[in-house]
């Protein structure tokens, strides 16, 4: 009997031991959390700063956008891209071909096109940018060797349209094998300059969502990734969240994005890293602006 009671009192201090165990990885854990949500926090309020900044640039580059003869540049719904051959799944250390329809389908003709084409990606936390790992490069018909895209995201292998007539621009995304499994994001537009000085262009983004695999992944069952329209900045319209899900977030027209009803344990890292998307977005409206005003 006497052996029988130390062994169970030897079982209940090491079951106690345990408990004690448990409970402090629990807080550990909880702390971690804490910390994480506040850093993700911060990351949304410094990236609504930041879009709030890009909007307003954006105002400032739109207000000197004029032509050669005064003519303000003009949004161009009948000029449109279209992406064909794009994976919704990428895997980290490969190269992925696909291609872009640039239509114009006015009743203008229009003197210069050009594609603009931009990737934005991020870790799986959605707050590390991970973009120096990819390269883009492109070719056209008229010049069929492949060049690495510019860092202002526009290409100028498109040439002038006719009414009607379009143009088809290859291109190659390129992971390198450090690349982190994440997500990801590319947007498609295009503008045209005149020689009268009249210019235009789409005014909203294509963006095609994908994720991001880590090198010698196997990507599993693919599928095209579908577009989805993201408004200018400031405006009302969809951006995706911190998972390539293709399921869009809506936003207010303060930039903030509005609650998705998620379950996942850390939504406020998701938050931001859907914030950090819409930041992109707004980037690359700003750089669209200023190359406008710049080359009409």
């Amino acid at each position: 009997a006497a052996t029988a009671k130390a062994a169970a009192d030897t079982a209940a201090a090491e079951a106690e031991e345990k408990l004690d165990d448990a409970r402090g990885a629990a807080v550990r854990a909880y702390g971690v959390l804490q910390n994480a949500a506040e850093d993700a926090l911060a990351v949304k309020v410094a990236a609504d700063a930041a879009l709030a900044k890009a909007i307003k640039e954006a105002e400032e580059a739109g207000e000197g956008e004029e032509g050669e003869e005064g003519g303000a540049c003009e949004p161009e719904l009948d000029l449109t891209s279209k992406v064909t051959g794009l994976p919704d799944k990428l895997v980290a250390g490969t190269s992925t071909d696909f291609s872009l329809r640039v239509t114009n389908g006015s009743d203008r003709h229009m003197d210069e096109v050009l594609a603009f084409v931009s990737v934005h990606a991020t870790d799986k936390s959605g707050l590390k940018d991970t973009g120096k790992f990819f390269r883009l490069q492109w070719s056209t018909k008229s010049d069929p060797k492949w060049q690495n895209a510019d860092s202002d995201d526009y290409i100028d292998g498109v040439g002038a349209l006719k009414p009607g007539a379009h143009a088809d621009v290859k291109l190659r995304l390129t992971l390198d094998k450090a690349t982190p499994a994440g997500n990801g994001v590319a947007f498609f537009a295009a503008d045209f300059f005149n020689e009268d000085g009249s210019c235009g262009g789409a005014p909203d983004l294509d963006m095609y969502e994908f994720d991001v695999k880590a090198a010698g992944s196997k990507p599993g069952k693919t599928e095209d990734a579908k577009p989805s329209k993201t408004t200018k900045p400031g405006n009302t319209g969809t951006t995706p969240q911190g998972s390539a899900s293709a399921t869009p977030v809506t936003t207010g027209t303060n930039g903030s994005l509005a609650a998705t009803g998620s379950s996942s344990a850390t939504p406020s890292i998701a938050l931001a890293g859907g914030a950090a998307v819409l930041l992109g977005a707004a980037a690359v409206f700003v750089v669209r602006r200023r190359k406008t005003g710049t080359d009409a």
